[in-house]
């Protein structure tokens, strides 16, 4: 893929010249965002001052080839952090393009005007006390809301949602700062952008890919109206108002409009004719969002007199130019995937010689994670391998956002590879699954159904397993034994594979034990459980690494973790013996009198001193594994020991870093 494609753009030569006049350092906020990102390509093609700040930037799919130290994690409703920030770079012309509720999935009232109207006003006080040549305001036509009509900047406010609401308070908040305080800031009321980078939900996106396929994607009734602007012309009527009317119209708001009504026929139309579909269009497949109306479209005359800016690209030739770029990052973008909910699910794979099974299992993940709608993470966790499993994860790592990798320094075993994966997971849910493909990756959308009932852990049961009849047999019978001898109430034939919620796992994670056993630990710490039957398949390839040794070794593993039982059976079996002692001596007290003494009882004290022998040496066994597993604790050693954290794409060797990506991560979801 040629780099120049993906982050071209349709500036003129004046627009790149206007560029190199805006005062430095530039400083784009939100710069994960489609506009921002777009924006943030854009002007650091030309300059070598640009910084870039979002929250969480790197885990954006459009920033995650965007390795610089320039590209910061910057929460704007933090004030002192964002001030700390602002006095680092000191930038002298900002872009603020952060925010949040312009999609139906970002909900969240207080996350709402937190963002785009207190963070607003945080940016203002902090380039206050640093002093500032230019401030942008990405604001929005939904401040307009129901007057949307042809509206000037005179227009009424009607805003008709949490969205809208933020925005026009941020929208007054730049006239305060302007018009009173005099800070050379502008608010630009953006109609509807769309262009490369867009999210892949949005509807130009859909219809591209719709398109591609020869089809349409569903749509609204026809006609509902949107204003077009092309993302290049709106990043250039950015870089105008910095130069312009910051300062000579500070406080003001202008719309950065096309004028054009486009309604949803003419969007089918438009496409009908570039994809030269046959078949018409079906309106009303999709219902009607509650800010869809039939006249949303700006005046944009007021941009053209005090910027002299101007859209100059129509919709058809800016759909032209998406097309290309949609056709061309295809692959470079296969796995991006959008949430339709607002819960994240972490999915942590032990692998162990499982190169030739991981792509499959990320393949399959990432379609069961996209079709339950959640946000989702899968982390590889390479506990050591021969094979090249590391090479493979690092590979997918690369290529998809989603996927984590963690390498160990040496094997420690399936269970610490888990609680490494957990430490790791950020998700309000975490799945656990080997990575030989014998945990079917689609019974986790059941997992997620039960979750959603309210279940906190969610356990598969394995009714029936591809394998020999006496190996099913043994396992059947470990999973009785180990649920009669247990303290707690152990679910029968469940494995690791699993789902637990946030809570649980943090709980978990608080547990000081090494030598651990999470089915049992799982049970152990009770919440509202459910099993979920399947049939567990061999491995995709290759043998099982565990053979019949290993296999009793995980049952002793599980029975001296979760009982003391076999301890009191000791105590009762010596209590047992030693009263058949007492009735024996009796006995042959009594022998003795009655039938004079005789060599005839050579063979009961040969048996009884083989009997008691070997009860002895069971015994001290047993008590030899219980002492063993105390050894272990006492020594205090870690679980695991992680070589390698591969974020992002980004591989990351020593144990500094390796513990600030972690901290990074916890912050991420604790946000």
């Amino acid at each position: 893929m040629n780099n120049e494609m993906i982050y071209s753009n349709i500036w003129t030569p004046e627009t790149i010249e206007d560029v190199k006049k805006l005062s430095g350092p530039i400083l784009i906020v939100g710069a994960s965002g489609f506009i921002g990102a777009k924006l943030y390509f854009s002007l650091n093609k030309i300059r070598d001052d640009v910084y870039a700040c979002s929250k969480n930037p790197l885990n954006c799919w459009r920033l995650i080839n965007a390795h610089s130290p320039k590209i910061m994690n910057v929460d704007i409703t933090d004030f002192e952090g964002l001030r700390g920030a602002i006095n680092t770079i000191r930038p002298m012309t900002v872009f603020n393009l952060a925010a949040y509720g312009a999609y139906a999935r970002q909900s969240d009232p207080d996350r709402i005007h937190q963002t785009n109207y207190i963070g607003t006003l945080n940016l203002l006080r902090a380039l206050s006390d640093t002093g500032c040549s230019a401030f942008v305001q990405a604001g929005t036509s939904s401040e307009y809301g129901l007057n949307s009509k042809f509206t000037d900047e005179n227009g009424e406010l009607i805003p008709n949602s949490d969205y809208a609401v933020s925005k026009t308070g941020a929208g007054y908040i730049i006239k305060y700062y302007g018009k009173v305080l005099n800070f050379p800031c502008v608010n630009l009321r953006i109609y509807s952008i769309f262009g490369p980078w867009e999210e892949k939900d949005r509807l130009i996106p859909t219809l591209i890919a719709s398109g591609l396929k020869g089809v349409y994607p569903n749509f609204v009734d026809r006609s509902i109206a949107r204003d077009f602007v092309y993302i290049d012309d709106c990043t250039e009527a950015m870089v105008k108002a910095a130069l312009t009317v910051c300062k000579t119209n500070p406080g003001i708001s202008i719309n950065i409009a096309s004028g054009v009504k486009t309604t949803m026929e003419d969007v089918a139309r438009t496409a009908k004719k570039l994809f030269n579909i046959s078949r018409e269009p079906e309106f009303g497949s999709m219902v009607n969002r509650k800010w869809d109306i039939t006249e949303w479209y700006g005046n944009p005359q007021l941009a053209e007199k005090l910027m002299g800016w101007k859209y100059r690209t129509s919709f058809e030739e800016g759909l032209k130019i998406n097309i290309e770029w949609e056709r061309q990052t295809t692959d470079m973008f296969k796995y991006v995937s959008l949430p339709s909910k607002p819960k994240k699910i972490s999915a942590v794979i032990a692998c162990y010689k499982d190169s030739r099974s991981i792509p499959i299992l990320h393949e399959r993940l990432t379609n069961v994670f996209r079709q339950t709608g959640n946000d989702y993470e899968i982390i590889f966790v390479n506990d050591a391998s021969p094979d090249n499993d590391y090479e493979v994860i690092k590979n997918l790592c690369e290529k998809d956002a989603h996927v984590l990798g963690i390498s160990h320094s040496r094997n420690f075993g399936s269970q610490s590879a888990f609680m490494s994966g957990m430490e790791v997971a950020s998700g309000n849910a975490v799945v656990l699954m080997d990575g030989d493909g014998q945990d079917p990756p689609e019974i986790i959308a059941d997992f997620v159904k039960k979750w959603e009932e309210g279940y906190e852990i969610v356990y598969g049961q394995r009714i029936k397993r591809d394998a020999s009849f006496h190996m099913q047999f043994l396992y059947k019978l470990f999973y009785r034994i180990f649920k009669k001898l247990s303290d707690i109430n152990v679910p029968v034939d469940a494995g690791d594979f699993s789902l637990m919620d946030r809570k649980v796992v943090d709980h978990l994670l608080k547990f000081t034990e090494k030598d651990i056993f999470l089915r049992g630990l799982r049970a152990w710490v009770g919440f509202k459980q459910a099993g979920v039957p399947y049939t567990r398949p061999e491995r995709l390839f290759g043998k099982s690494t565990n053979n019949f040794s290993k296999n009793i070794w995980w049952a002793k593993k599980g029975i001296f973790s979760f009982s003391m039982k076999p301890l009191h059976y000791i105590q009762s079996l010596g209590a047992l013996i030693f009263f058949v002692t007492i009735i024996l001596g009796a006995f042959y007290l009594i022998n003795f009198f009655i039938n004079p003494p005789s060599a005839r009882g050579v063979t009961t004290i040969v048996l009884l001193i083989l009997g008691l022998g070997s009860i002895q040496i069971i015994s001290i066994s047993i008590l030899g594994d219980y002492i063993g597993k105390i050894t272990e604790e006492v020594k205090n050693r870690p679980k695991f020991i992680r070589d390698k954290i591969i974020y992002n794409g980004k591989v990351y060797d020593n144990e500094e870093n390796i513990m600030k990506v972690i901290e990074k991560i916890g912050r991420n979801y604790t946000s």
